[in-house]
């Protein structure tokens, strides 16, 4: 019997460096798309498959994250007070009561496959589970991760999400070496490598942030010896769990944005504004008014 994915894990703990100086004291999770910060993008897309328990790997400096998912009283007696119920009512509606959120500190950055070992607490070893990284905020039709556990549901094995990159781009990305699947289907990996050389990538097919996980992962983390700058690389402990339980590359519908660079935060901030239900024509105007005029010097 194939078991429901429950958990879904957030590792948040990154020092978000390349957001200096806006990022010295605050989350790069929390930096706002419009009026929402990024992590909540990802929380909404894992409540919305189905997950119930939002396991947040979090670092030294992201108590705003906790902050935002918990209860403020005192903001919603003020907003109450001012008639502002609707926006109360949506405060409160982030976590539904059906919803757990858990913490875990990640004392120190030593790669991603160490943010996620660090939730290996509250994952039994056959247990499967769900990874979102924030930094890559998806917007789809169906969301990717309930593309995902459709899928899992069907198969039960592991997945990760890929996507097509150039061939100069595959040495910022994990790599697959599998068929390339269409669009919502899945491929049989044969392996995976960490950010090679163009002239040593197996395809170009680069996995994106959401996986699908067996339980079993969380002890081959523990006991990895670091990898790829000198990181415990999840990656690593993929390729072994090709080996053993099988892994899927699974071609998900929808649109990426890399929040993790200003650029492509620059891009899903602009397609936000566009598509904003309350004042996306005014944007669209403003936009082709700006883009008419000289470029500032």
């Amino acid at each position: 019997m194939i078991r429901p994915i429950r958990k879904a894990i957030f590792p948040v703990a990154g020092l978000g460096t390349r957001f200096l100086p806006a990022t010295k004291a605050q989350p790069k999770e929390m930096l706002p798309i419009i009026d929402k910060p990024i992590i909540q993008f990802a929380v909404e897309e894992a409540l919305a498959a189905g997950i119930t328990h939002l396991i947040f790997v979090i670092g030294r400096t992201k108590r705003s994250i906790a902050d935002h998912f918990d209860s403020n009283p005192e903001l919603d007696t003020a907003l109450r007070q001012k008639g502002n119920h609707e926006m109360a009512d949506l405060l409160n509606s982030i976590v539904p009561d059906s919803a757990a959120c858990i913490y875990f500190r990640q004392s120190e950055a030593l790669g991603l496959g160490h943010a996620v070992a660090c939730a290996a607490p509250v994952i039994a070893p056959d247990e499967p589970f769900a990874v979102l990284l924030a930094d890559d905020l998806m917007r789809a039709r169906t969301p990717v991760l309930k593309q995902m556990i459709d899928c899992y549901q069907q198969t039960g094995r592991s997945m990760v999400a890929v996507e097509d990159v150039a061939p100069q781009a595959v040495s910022s990305y994990g790599i697959v070496d599998a068929d390339r699947p269409g669009i919502g289907q899945l491929a049989a990996m044969r392996g995976i490598v960490e950010k090679p050389a163009r002239d040593e990538a197996p395809s170009t097919q680069a996995v994106v942030g959401r996986y699908i996980l067996d339980g079993s992962i969380m002890p081959l983390l523990k006991a990895q010896a670091p990898g790829k700058g000198g990181e415990i690389q999840l990656t690593d402990a993929i390729r072994q769990l090709i080996q053993t339980h099988g892994v899927d590359a699974f071609r998900y519908e929808g649109q990426r944005y890399d929040c993790g660079s200003k650029l492509g935060f620059i891009a899903c901030t602009m397609a936000s504004a566009l598509a904003h239900p309350d004042f996306g024509s005014e944007v669209r105007e403003m936009m082709h008014n700006m883009l008419a005029q000289d470029p500032p010097h």
